[in-house]
């Protein structure tokens, strides 16, 4: 028998509610408690470091909550989560197949869920998880802000600051107050997520907050540009332009 223990992280904003987690993992001598969090900054960080096996998360937290966190975090870790009565939530976690405890939760319902992540394949758990972000993500349209991770940082852009966004490859560059952030992500996943009444995309490699707008310029045969409070110029496609036209 393999003397290497399953690494764990225990999350949630309530110290008392993190205690009973570690008090039922006392039980299984296999797992080894190598952080608590109080807050989803915290579990980005924990992660990122340490390297978990599996994590108990909790949904409601301030800062971030439980599925901003599983949405900044692309380790393969085998999730738990905690949360009290949420309709919404506990009907994702049914449609997805992923487990979940209902607080209050007994010792009983607890090793359950320990042994059914233990039991799940990377490969499976990996695909629900994500498509339990997805949905939770569209569920929450439009976006009110942008999360990016740089490293075991996490950067919250709230969507009135952005200036415009940039395609560049698998990446994109976010003007906001005037610094400059990468996620990754595609430009075409943010028009999508983006309050369509104030986000266009103007160029196959742009999208514009309207709010930013200050004129617009001919630039060449069949093109233009604009131009941004700030002095900014960018592109404009014909396609861009015409729904610049139809929107002002």
């Amino acid at each position: 028998m393999s003397s290497v223990k399953l690494k764990a992280v225990v999350v949630d904003d309530e110290p008392l509610a993190r205690q009973i987690v570690q008090e039922y993992l006392g039980r299984h001598q296999d797992i080894e408690v190598v952080a608590e969090c109080a807050n989803g900054f915290e579990v980005v960080k924990a992660v990122t470091e340490l390297e978990p096996d599996m994590l108990f998360l909790d949904i409601q937290m301030p800062k971030l909550n439980g599925f901003e966190v599983l949405e900044l975090i692309d380790r393969d870790v085998a999730v738990v989560f905690t949360t009290a009565h949420d309709e919404f939530a506990v009907k994702a976690f049914e449609v997805h197949a992923i487990d979940y405890l209902l607080k209050p939760f007994s010792q009983e319902r607890f090793d359950e869920a320990v042994e059914r992540a233990r039991r799940t394949r990377p490969s499976a758990r990996r695909k629900s998880l994500d498509e339990l972000a997805n949905d939770v993500r569209r569920s929450a349209l439009p976006l009110d802000r942008v999360l990016i991770r740089d490293g075991a940082k996490v950067h919250i852009i709230p969507a009135a600051t952005i200036d415009y966004i940039e395609a560049q490859d698998d990446y994109v560059s976010i003007k906001a107050e005037g610094r400059t952030y990468l996620k990754q992500a595609t430009l075409s996943s943010l028009e999508n997520q983006l309050d369509a009444s104030k986000f266009i995309r103007i160029h196959r490699s742009y999208i514009l907050n309207i709010e930013r707008l200050a004129k617009i310029e001919a630039y060449a045969k069949d093109s233009r540009v604009v131009i941004l409070k700030d002095g900014t110029r960018l592109r404009v496609s014909r396609a861009g332009y015409r729904k610049l036209i139809a929107f002002l």
